[in-house]
């Protein structure tokens, strides 16, 4: 009966994965996402006025909001988070916050959002396909859900767009990390702390797992020693 019981367990744990799998994966477009149509914006996050931004972030996302404390003109934090990511799809405060949101609620679709998490970072790439920092964000979720090849594509897509980030390399770092990818995780540990990360995290990893190395100082160059010739004074009177 025990052997029976943990069959049967194991069973019931690979299907839900499959199915949390299958959910992401079918988050995307318009038909089940929505389109980006609004009664108010959309507006790009990064380049919208500061009276706009205000108008809605005043209102709808609040520290309060933000902080998951609960909804500031509706019940739920998920209603005004809804709201705001509605008015700006990028926002990249907003989408973080969905994240912590979710994994509050354990699901991928809190209460008071009309769509799903995957949902919302669907919207968000569709609406500004160059914002690397949303893909960056994607990126950790995907990470935090367990979808590592997933993460490490959408991060990889953001490092192109970013170039030398701090941050994406940090997370890119992580990703490689979590498959196993030490010699790459190290790579982009080295370049995250070389632009100024601050969070030893990442390091401290690959520390107990045997994998760090301290990045290899390279010579300083010497520099050229550069001959100057002698002006040559003209004669006086001298005409040309």
């Amino acid at each position: 009966m025990r052997i029976r019981s943990l069959v049967v367990a194991s069973t019931t744990i690979l299907f839900q994965l499959l199915l949390v799998g299958a959910t992401l994966a079918d988050q995307s477009g318009p038909v089940t996402c929505g389109p980006l149509e609004n009664h108010f914006g959309p507006f790009d996050y990064r380049t919208v006025s500061k009276k706009d931004k205000d108008l809605v972030e005043n209102v709808h996302f609040t520290r309060k909001v933000e902080t998951l404390a609960g909804g500031n003109t509706t019940i739920s934090a998920g209603g005004d988070m809804a709201y705001t990511l509605h008015v700006f799809p990028n926002h990249h405060r907003a989408l973080m916050a969905l994240i912590k949101l979710g994994e509050k609620e354990k699901t991928i679709k809190p209460r008071g959002m009309r769509y799903t998490v995957p949902c919302y970072f669907d919207r968000a790439e569709r609406f500004r396909p160059d914002d690397a920092t949303v893909k960056s964000i994607f990126g950790v979720y995907l990470m935090r859900s367990g979808k590592n090849q997933e993460a490490q594509k959408k991060l990889e897509e953001a490092l192109e767009l970013a170039g030398e980030n701090a941050n994406v390399y940090y997370n890119l770092g992580l990703s490689y990390y979590q498959m196993k990818m030490f010699d790459q995780s190290l790579k982009a540990a080295h370049r995250a702390y070389a632009l100024g990360f601050p969070l030893p995290g990442l390091r401290d990893m690959l520390k107990r797992a045997g994998k760090w190395e301290e990045p290899v100082a390279l010579p300083k160059p010497e520099e050229p020693v550069i001959e100057q010739a002698e002006e040559k004074a003209e004669p006086a009177g001298t005409s040309r």
